[in-house]
């Protein structure tokens, strides 16, 4: 069997079982091993203005949040988490701080004496600040850079050491250094290797009290980084505790879809020991999703066990669609399609296909209809359901297209041996299993094993009638699913607003990249740094601009991961200073410096200019 990264025995990969990971403190706070995983969330006021930042930092601990990060811009800034950390504990709240520090070392230091962890950024911790410029090194030159680093480090972490200090090293996939980006490019090779550098200091100089996280807007990097760097950790001896967040995320629905989508693949992993879900919301309303994410896992470790194999065509590390016979719309290398029992009757998304089960549709209305082969006729232009009990049925049926209903358990060898004849079926795999993840993955790794090539739509049927918790359970139990390329299509229902299941599916395809059928946003949280009305200015512009689903467009509140983090967006607006405003179209910046009361009118502007808008 093809060798795989230790977590991915059979048993890890089809069951929930959480990563080995050393135990770290952040103040009193203990963190990976055995340790529940920590919700964390970040302020949004200035570092200066001690009162807003300790009311929204008690908010957080009051909604559950376990760590509170601030932005600390300066020496000023980290010298008042003092003040802050004060206040906060003269009012009984012992929540450990953690200082948020970009582009100036000695600001680490200084925090580094006053508050329980300090987070800093590999891409701009030594490296000079990010301008997507390509750098040439010699070998002996590019030692030279890894040297500087080890030296500016070594003096931070005696600090640390003093103070009893955790440090986490955070990479931000929109602020890789010119240096790693001119070697290994925008890959998640090079975002592995920004974080490698500093460990491997970390780990000469014996200091343990380390967390990491790589993060991106793109949910899908994000994943592939982090399971690169899980095996690479393994590689090297490391065991230290990660942080998962999907950056930039969004607010709403589809922040909450994206953020599930990455956090929950990796935790399907066992990977995971703190999370933070980015909402460009009040920091105190992600913590509540947050909960419901470290909620789901709780009931998917409780599931009965799976087993399974591994199939040898399949790479964990870099996923490849599996292969299939396309048929109709399905497989191949078409997107995955969405089915749905029930949709919004005229409003908001239409499936691809519509299961009506034993009612037949009204004539006119049979378009992509499918039904169960009980009612089917041949004449009536619909496409016929079959289950494990009708194959000889679906053998001999004429439709053009036609669906095989089974669960993991009815994939028995008799069943296989007849898909093999009958590639031209669409399979729609059921699951009931606590832990759906495994036992869709074991019931597909056992077609590829046997050969079978026929596409496989995704069913899940949900209790919930909350529709938040529905979206969170759906996007958790599919994104695995969509990362490791197993998945044609997805089928999902629950007993909340009919329009509700299918709108989430087109979402879970969007959140994942793989399918974009409405305008996508990508937005920060905003922090500190963030000198405009972010929510106001996202409000705006998403009023102007959905219904365009072939458009990205990207609000950042500062420059510290704005415009590597749009980079892959078709338009940018992006904090420049106090009240003033950058526009980006892809990468090139075509406005600076627009007051911030006119920057959305200019980007609507722009949009007319280039004929998006009317």
């Amino acid at each position: 069997m093809k060798q795989v990264p230790f977590l991915l025995s059979p048993e890890s990969y089809f069951n929930c079982r959480r990563r080995k990971s050393t135990t770290i403190h952040v103040g009193p706070l203990s963190l990976g091993g055995d340790s529940p995983i920590r919700l964390q969330s970040m302020t949004t006021h200035s570092t200066m203005d001690t009162s807003a930042c300790v009311e929204q930092s008690k908010k957080i601990v009051d909604k559950g949040g376990e760590i509170v990060r601030l932005t600390t811009q300066g020496t000023r800034e980290a010298a008042n988490l003092a003040q802050i950390k004060e206040q906060l504990r003269r009012e009984g709240y012992d929540v450990p701080l953690v200082a948020d520090v970009h582009f100036n070392p000695a600001v680490a230091d200084v925090a580094a004496g006053i508050v329980e962890g300090v987070r800093i950024n590999p891409g701009n911790y030594v490296d000079a600040a990010r301008t997507f410029k390509h750098l040439e090194y010699t070998e002996e030159e590019y030692q030279e850079e890894i040297r500087k680093i080890e030296e500016r480090l070594k003096p931070f972490l005696e600090i640390c050491r003093r103070h009893h200090t955790a440090v986490r090293i955070g990479v931000n996939h929109g602020s890789l250094s010119d240096r790693i980006m001119s070697r290994y490019g925008d890959t998640p090779q090079g975002i592995v290797e920004s974080c490698m550098e500093f460990l491997r200091v970390f780990q000469q100089e014996n200091f343990n009290d380390v967390v990491i996280s790589i993060k991106a807007s793109d949910a899908s990097v994000m994943v592939e980084s982090v399971r690169l760097l899980v095996s690479r950790m393994e590689q090297e001896g490391m065991e230290y505790p990660l942080h998962l967040g999907v950056t930039e995320a969004g607010e709403g629905e589809d922040g909450r879809i994206k953020s599930a989508l990455g956090i929950g693949t990796l935790l399907a992993d066992g990977i995971g020991d703190t999370i933070r879900v980015s909402l460009s919301e009040e920091p105190e309303d992600e913590i509540p999703v947050a909960a419901k994410i470290r909620d789901h896992v709780a009931l998917w470790k409780k599931a009965s066990l799976v087993e399974g194999h591994i199939a040898e065509a399949f790479d964990y590390l870099c996923p490849q669609r599996r292969k299939t016979v396309p048929v109709g719309l399905f497989g191949g290398q078409q997107a995955p399609v969405v089915i749905a029992s029930r949709w919004g009757n005229g409003e908001g998304d239409i499936p691809d296909f519509k299961y009506c089960g034993v009612c037949v549709p009204a004539t006119g209305v049979k378009d992509r209809c499918i039904v169960d082969a009980s009612v089917w006729n041949a004449s009536d232009g619909y496409y016929p359901a079959f289950n494990c009990h009708q194959l000889a049925e679906a053998g001999q049926c004429s439709a053009s297209l036609k669906f095989l209903i089974l669960s993991k358990e009815e994939l028995v060898d008799s069943v296989q041996e007849w898909l093999l004849l009958h590639p031209e079926v669409v399979v729609v795999l059921q699951s009931h299993h606590a832990y759906p993840v495994g036992e869709y993955r074991t019931a597909i790794h056992q077609l590829m094993i046997g050969g079978i090539q026929n596409p496989v739509v995704i069913s899940r049927h949900y209790g919930m009638e909350n529709a938040e918790d529905f979206q969170l359970a759906a996007s958790m139990d599919m994104g695995a699913l969509l990362f490791d390329g197993l998945c044609d299509g997805i089928w999902l229902d629950a007993p909340v607003s009919p329009a509700i299941p299918c709108r989430t599916a087109f979402a879970i395809l969007q959140g994942a990249g793989l399918r974009r059928t409405r305008t996508e946003y990508i937005s920060c949280p905003g922090c500190g740094r963030t000198l405009y009305d972010l929510q106001g200015t996202i409000a705006r512009i998403k009023s102007a601009t959905q219904g365009l689903p072939n458009l990205k467009i990207a609000v950042m509140g500062c420059i510290v991961n704005g415009p590597g983090e749009m980079a892959g967006a078709d338009y940018g607006y992006v904090g420049a200073a106090r009240g003033k405003i950058s526009l980006y179209r892809g990468k090139e910046c075509v406005e600076k410096n627009i007051m911030e009361e006119e920057a959305v009118d200019h980007l609507l502007q722009l949009l007319r200019n280039d004929g998006y808008l009317k």
